[in-house]
């Protein structure tokens, strides 16, 4: 649990598993000494493609009837300050794509839309990486969207959140570069959690990726991308080479 305000939140560490009964121990640490991890390591990243009118539009689409799914493995996930490893000798195109997550708190399927806020756990901030050149290449997403470092998430999970119109903004070297609202998600997020739970079986810490604004664009290796969300935080991470 983050407490205060800019330039002095503090942590203040638990006992207890986030997904069930937790006590404060009482010890508080300034944020800026510790390490910020990926606020949870989810079994798997559900994203979603093409889910806002003007990205589908910029990447030569409609936006899908029915949401598009993809997954993103565990071991695409890092934090917060983490680095996105810039895979070089196989790829010439990596994009940014800032998103709204959302964190799944409940072993459910068949989730209906009307019920899907009882199993949401929270919000965090999310970074879908992509290797565009091999998308374009492959057509299908596994090897583009799947890179280790690929899938930042963090700073943290805010747990209040009403996530149905929040400002959301990607930023790379500080100039921006994405500019949108979550209220102009096409398939909102009761619907997303509807589709997706149809599929397969959602459990504690599982991540779903709601879909980026249009503005997507490349990175280099030494830039610094942050994704900021209304009412949830900024996550940072820098590019480095992973060659």
């Amino acid at each position: 649990m983050v407490e205060g305000g800019p330039g002095e939140e503090f942590v203040s560490a638990i006992s207890g598993h986030p997904f069930g009964p937790i006590q404060f121990t009482g010890e508080r640490h300034p944020l800026s000494q510790v390490r910020l991890l990926s606020p949870m390591l989810p079994s798997k990243v559900v994203a979603i493609g093409k889910n806002y009118a003007d990205h589908a539009r910029e990447m030569g689409g409609e936006v899908p009837e029915e949401p598009l799914i993809f997954l993103k493995p565990s071991t695409s996930v890092i934090g917060h300050g983490e680095a996105i490893a810039y895979p070089v000798g196989l790829s010439r195109r990596v994009d940014y794509e800032g998103e709204l997550a959302v964190v799944i708190g409940r072993l459910c399927r068949d989730v209906p839309a009307e019920r899907a806020r009882e199993v949401i756990f929270g919000y965090t901030c999310a970074n879908d990486v992509t290797a565009r050149d091999l998308q374009k290449k492959d057509v299908q997403f596994t090897r583009a969207k799947g890179f280790d470092t690929f899938c930042p998430l963090g700073p943290w999970i805010q747990t209040v959140l009403d996530p149905d119109d929040l400002a959301i903004t990607t930023t790379v070297n500080g100039e921006l570069r994405q500019s949108s609202r979550t209220s102009k998600l096409m398939h909102d997020i009761p619907a997303l959690i509807a589709h997706v739970s149809a599929v397969m079986t959602l459990i504690p810490g599982d991540v779903i990726l709601t879909g980026t604004p249009e503005g997507v664009g490349p990175l280099d290796v030494g830039d610094e991308v942050s994704v900021g969300i209304e009412g949830i935080g900024t996550l940072t991470n820098r590019v480095v080479s992973r060659d």
